[in-house]
This record gives structure tokens, sequence and C-alpha cells, in this order.
């Protein structure tokens, strides 16, 4: 397909690139990834090997696992972010023999030098630095400058099964545009409220933008957003890279992340099974089948697996044991197979399905599940769009996890009481926080995911942050400041909860 679009469009516009201002065209894109074909054929890499590819986002890092590809070389696309203990597990986990890395990131290569093994061939692209980059590096520009550009003469027969490249789950990095002459835009995670809290600017309107898909638009701002850049059309959808249970919202209901028929649901063999919400683990009914769930009741994503079927096999991970972790048996009938998604959905009367929580994302409090995932999607609206961490965390002696928001704050603004007061009017007593923090900003991951993980192990502990934190007086009927005094009676089971 790209050999005939070479063909026809030569010299038609590939790939631009910002930074710089290169544009690369289809034949100098082929011509590249030939080169790379060719040399790397020819350094002894054969079908099936790995090299992975660490680089920032620019022409090459296309040009350089298209052309592997061309030979049977499979690349593992690494996340430019990583760092010593990470990188070295992403990059020997996928069993390359090669890592190509980007002269920027000379000096996290040269960190974990000592760890990647003495066999591991190093390949340095762009701005070469022999004190930077380890001793036994070879720059990989000039190799490419005298390599053949002809088509490789040894390309192998792959099809539909066969791997192009190691991709890895919840780290690719990305930034939103806005072009006039474009007609669909791509959204991810919190995209669409960043662009809301920006000022209103004219230009804004300017598009013709008719469909903007993408998933993670939350439902309290998802008409808002509409209206106020004039999207028509919504294409929110649920899915994983290696998921086979994607599904999509094609008639811009709000909020919904997708559909199933009610009326012919086995067209479409996904379902939504109750679980033991502590263990996200499938509760079975008394022939040990998973037991489906009614309109209004939240429950695991599962798609049943048929590996004759391209849509509905369910092709894992490199480990087995992580592959095994997403497979659950005798689920829709004995015998069976199906993908655990791992993602709590809801399904209305009419089938529409809405995204709840991921797992981990829920914790009891009184008795009650608390989706993170609301809270912080309400607290944002509150809060004009702010960054909002939500989280369960322990107190002594107390049964489930109290609520706790962290709050992105830089210039103490958010008045803690007013904020309880709007609270009050949208969330039940249980849902509402019983402990703020008030921080300069959030963690995000590339993908925006918010990072929950420091945040759970500080907790409310005063000792270990000098951020402001507030504690819920029910007496009181308001946030009081939290510290050290009163952080000691809370944990010492003195103060109601």
């Amino acid at each position: 397909m790209f050999r005939d679009v070479v063909r026809r469009h030569p010299d038609k516009l590939a790939l631009i690139y910002e930074a710089t201002g290169e544009k690369w065209t289809f034949r100098w894109l082929d011509e590249y990834s030939n080169a790379v074909a060719n040399y790397f054929y020819q350094q002894g890499f054969r079908l099936g090997d790995v090299i992975a590819i660490f680089m920032e986002s620019r022409p090459e890092f296309v040009g350089l696992w298209l052309g592997m590809a061309k030979v049977g070389i499979e690349a593992a696309l690494i996340n430019f972010n990583l760092r010593l203990d990470s990188l070295v597990y992403c990059v020997t986990t996928s069993g390359a023999k090669a890592v190509i890395f980007g002269g920027e990131l000379a000096s996290a290569i040269s960190e974990v030098n000592g760890m990647l093994g003495k066999n591991m061939a190093k390949f340095c692209s762009g701005d070469y630095n022999p004190d930077v980059v380890p001793v036994e590096t070879r720059h990989l520009d000039p190799l490419l400058n005298t390599a053949s550009k002809l088509p490789p003469s040894q390309v192998p027969v792959k099809g539909l099964d066969d791997r192009l490249f190691y991709i890895y789950t919840s780290g690719t990095t990305g930034i939103a545009r806005s072009m006039v002459n474009v007609e669909v835009i791509q959204y991810i995670g919190e995209i669409c409220r960043y662009l809301l809290n920006q000022p209103v600017r004219e230009a804004e309107t300017q598009h013709c933008v008719r469909l903007a898909v993408g998933n993670g638009l939350r439902p309290t701002i998802w008409e808002e957003f509409t209206k106020r850049f004039r999207i028509k059309q919504i294409g929110e959808f649920y899915g994983a890279t290696e998921c086979n249970c994607s599904i999509a919202n094609l008639d811009g209901k709000v909020g919904a992340c997708g559909f199933n028929s009610r009326i012919l649901p086995n067209v479409y063999p996904i379902r939504l099974v109750k679980v033991n919400e502590d263990t996200m683990e499938p509760i079975r009914d008394s022939r040990g089948l998973c037991i489906s769930c009614r309109p209004g009741e939240p429950g695991l994503l599962v798609g049943q697996i048929n590996q004759r079927d391209p849509l509905r096999r369910f092709d894992g991970y490199v480990s087995e044991s992580a592959t095994n972790k997403k497979i659950a048996y005798n689920v829709f009938e004995k015998g069976d197979q199906a993908y655990l998604s791992g993602d709590v959905l809801v399904m209305d009367e009419l089938g529409y399905m809405y995204f709840r929580d991921r797992s981990g994302d829920t914790f009891r409090w009184r008795g009650e599940n608390v989706s993170t995932t609301e809270v912080e999607g309400i607290l944002s609206h509150i809060l004009n769009q702010t960054d909002v961490a939500v989280y369960g965390v322990e107190v002594p002696g107390v049964e489930g996890k109290a609520g706790m928001a962290a709050i992105a704050d830089p210039e103490a603004k958010v008045n803690p009481n007013v904020l309880y007061q709007e609270l009050q009017k949208v969330l039940p007593p249980y849902a509402r926080p019983i402990f703020l923090r008030f921080l300069p900003q959030v963690d995000t991951t590339g993908t925006f995911k918010i990072q929950k993980t420091r945040l759970q192990r500080e907790g409310f502990d005063p000792h270990q942050t000098s951020d402001r934190l507030h504690f819920l007086d029910l007496k009181l009927g308001k946030y009081v400041p939290l510290d050290e005094y009163l952080y000691e009676r809370i944990c010492a089971g003195k103060v109601a909860l």
C-alpha cells in the first residue's frame, strides 16, 4: 500500500515536522526507509529480529520502523520519557538485539548502558556527541547516507497475523492542534477540558471541523465543549489497542462511549458482567458462568474470544503471564474464553454504554462505591476545569477508604468552604471528599492520565507534604485546616468522620 502511494504521489508531502520546518515527501520517506532496510539487513538482522527505537517525535522515527518492516525486522517503540529501570525493562522485555536512540536522549542511554547487556548494539540518530554516547555506539546517519536507497531485494511475505512492531500501553504523547481546511480532529484524555480552560478567542469557531473523534470526553463538559467550539459531532469510543471489545458512539448520544444492541446482543458478543468490586473478579452463578448486568448496573466489560475471527481474537502481550491475567474462562457458556477489559461501564435501557471507571478507580466508603472518575469530573467542572485527582486513603481503625481530592491551586485562590457548598448540591454525602490537598499542579502522564500513586502513598499526613491540607469537619459543616495535632486525633479515632 505504501509503495502504491509512493508511485502515485512521489512528490506529495508525507510528513511535516513543525519543530524544524522539515517536510518529507513520499519519495524521500521511501528512500530513507529503503536505506534503513538495506543497512540493517546487511548488518545481519533478519525476519523476526527486534530493534528498539528510543527517540523523540520526528520524521526519522517513522522512517526507521517503516524501513525495518520492509525486511521483516520488528521495532519496539520506546516512550522517550522513560529513564533508568523503566527504560531498561521496556527495551529488554521486547527481546531487542539493538537500540536506535536519538542524540537528544544520549545521556539517558549512557545512564543504563551497563544494564542493557554487552551484546546490545547501539546506534545514534541525529546529533552525535562522542563525549556523551556509549563508546561502542555507531552514528547511524552517515551509515544510512551510504546505504542503497533502492527497494530491498529480500522482502518477506507477511500477513495480517504477523507482527509489525511492539507498542507499550499508556505511554504515548501528543499535542492538540486546531487548523483551518481540516474536517476531522482527534482528542485524547483531558484535551477537551484543557481547551475549555483557555480564554475565548474569535478564531476558535473559524474552522471546518465536523467531527471530533476520541475518548475520555467527560459527560460534564460534553455539551459545553461542542457548543463553544461549534463541533457538530462527537465520535467518542471505548477501546484499547489489544482488546477485542471496542465500541463507538456513532450518533452523538451525549456521554456515551458506545452502543451494543439489546435486541441482538450476540451479533457483537460483548457483555457487562457483575464483579467483586474489591478484586474485580467476575461473580458467577450456580452453573459457574458469569452474570450479565441489567440496565443501570455497572459491570466489567468483557469480549468473547474467537481466535479464528480477526475482530474477536486476542493475541495478548509479550509476557505470557500478563496475557493469562486478561483471559477468563466459562464466561458466556461452558468452555469459552473472554477478554477482561479491566474497565467498568454501565448500559442504559436502549443499549448505550457509558464509561464508569478503570479498575482501581473506585473505592468503598460507608458501604457505598465512590467513582473517582465521576467525582473528578464534578470537582473540575465546579472549579472551571482545574486539574483534580480523586483517590481513597486509609484511615486507621476505619472501614473502607475516605475520599481525598488533590486540587491544582498554584495561586491559593480556591475557597474550601465555597467549594463544599457547591459539592453539597451535586454529590451525595458519601462521595464528598473528606480530605482536600491543594498543590501547585497535579502530575499527569503523557496521555493526560492523572498520576495518583505518590498522592495515595502520602495520604493526608501533614508530615509527608508542605501542601495545604483540609479536613471535612461534619459537626461544623465545613472544611478546616489539617495540622499535625488534628492528624494525630483523626488517627487515634478521636474525630468523627
